[in-house]
């Protein structure tokens, strides 16, 4: 298919060129590399051995009633915490100078039963290039149950979405293991662009690891403690992982200051240059908030994180100043919500007016 082209601007003219001049010349003066450091490796050890010690005392220990539901919940949000620190930047090429580590950052998503190659397809490759753009970006395509832009449908369900969003949100990790990757792969593209080839390596990836994820998750855990045991952890685990997921991910796209640009009907051409596009169709939240930012994996910084998606997310706060300062000489708006409840409620203010529109 045709993807969008973005307004071609000359060099010295260039948005995107100044803040990549501006943000590379912050890390030569200061002499840092752009990977991640000491901080993020020891937050990564914490998150993993956190993970392993939920889950080997949920199977094979069999914690009390109440300390088990505590521990599925607590599970659920370390599993969403390594996706946010430690798969996000090993994907993006960010968690480490060493590409081996890289790898395996990444490869946490396919323990957890997703898939890097999909995820790299549908999130580096198509999400981040073609932000907001209805038809392209899969990541607001959420239909029929939730209307993400003006120019989709409104169907009569849409009125209340912004009651029914929290549903819908908590079951976002199950259908994404059950169902999405699995509909991506046999249909052999994410929406309307078309897979690039797997090679013999990615179908033994993907195929190996969703079986080690059936015997992880699945196989090993009703063997030991029973289905009705394992069926209700399961989905508690689920429903936290899956609702922290897409709640973090929908603030810094679909809130009220974002936009959802339109290419032109003829050429297919965007009327921004890229790096301005991202601008306006991304947004921050509290970024303020060390404890937020901690376990966001600086994701509440999705503007710098757009901007410069290979630089790992620890520099996020220090080169947001730089893009600020950017934003305000060029006359570009830089959307940001100081606390993270303003963006949730410009969210579901968001859901709404697209219910109604």
């Amino acid at each position: 298919m045709s993807v969008p082209k973005f307004a071609a601007v000359r060099q010295k003219e260039s948005f995107h060129n100044e803040l990549k001049r501006r943000v590379n010349a912050y890390f030569e003066e200061s002499g840092k590399a752009t990977t991640g450091n000491a901080t993020l490796f020891t937050k990564a050890a914490l998150l993993t051995g956190a993970l392993l010690f939920l889950y080997i005392h949920l199977v094979f220990f069999t914690p009390s009633t109440g300390l088990a539901i505590l521990e599925c919940i607590l599970m659920g949000g370390v599993g969403a915490a390594i996706g946010f620190n430690i798969m996000h930047d090993g994907a993006h090429g960010s968690f480490s100078k060493h590409g081996w580590l890289n790898q395996a950052a990444a490869f946490t998503l396919n323990v957890f039963g997703g898939n890097s190659f999909m995820w790299n397809m549908k999130h580096n490759l198509i999400h981040h290039m073609y932000t907001n753009i209805d038809g392209v970006d899969d990541d607001i395509d959420a239909q029929p149950w939730l209307r993400l832009s003006e120019t989709q449908p409104r169907r009569a369900l849409h009125r209340y979405q912004h009651y029914y969003f929290w549903f819908l949100y908590a079951l976002f990790y199950l259908a994404w293991v059950v169902m999405m990757d699995y509909q991506k792969y046999f249909k052999g593209s994410i929406g309307s662009v078309p897979l690039k080839k797997m090679e013999t390596k990615d179908q033994l990836v993907f195929w190996g690891f969703k079986a080690l994820y059936l015997v992880l998750f699945v196989g090993i855990p009703i063997y030991v403690v029973g289905f009705v045991s394992w069926v209700i952890g399961f989905l508690i685990f689920a429903a936290v992982a899956g609702f922290s997921l897409s709640l973090v991910f929908q603030l810094a796209h679909t809130v009220e200051p974002a936009t959802f640009p339109v290419p032109d009907a003829q050429t297919y051409k965007m009327e921004d240059e890229w790096a301005v596009h991202q601008l306006k169709t991304t947004a921050n939240f509290a970024t303020n908030n060390k404890v937020v930012t901690w376990l966001l994996g600086g994701l509440n910084f999705q503007v710098e994180h757009h901007l410069f998606p290979k630089i790992s997310h620890v520099h996020y706060p220090a080169i947001s100043k730089i893009i600020k300062q950017a934003c305000e000489e060029f006359n570009v708006t830089y959307n940001e919500f100081p606390r993270m409840r303003s963006a949730v409620l410009s969210h579901v203010l968001f859901l709404r007016q697209m219910g109604r529109a």
